[in-house]
């Protein structure tokens, strides 16, 4: 499938937003572990949560390698 100009602009947009949210993830964490007290099930959602980002981050990477067989 080959993209146009806009499609890469849109998925490389949406690809900062998907990372950003990932990097905040890891924050979130840090500081849940930092607390007075742990909330286990929290963490664990956030953690599913960024599992769940770093697979659209890896479809959408892949998405933009160019098609050697074009």
């Amino acid at each position: 499938m080959i993209l146009d100009d806009d499609d890469i602009e849109e998925i490389k947009t949406r690809l900062a937003l998907l990372r950003q949210e990932h990097r905040d993830l890891d924050d979130a964490i840090a500081r849940l572990h930092e607390g007075p007290y742990v909330n286990e099930l929290q963490i664990t959602r956030l953690k599913k949560r960024k599992l769940q980002l770093k697979e659209a981050i890896s479809k959408l990477e892949t998405r933009l390698i160019p098609d050697l067989n074009a």
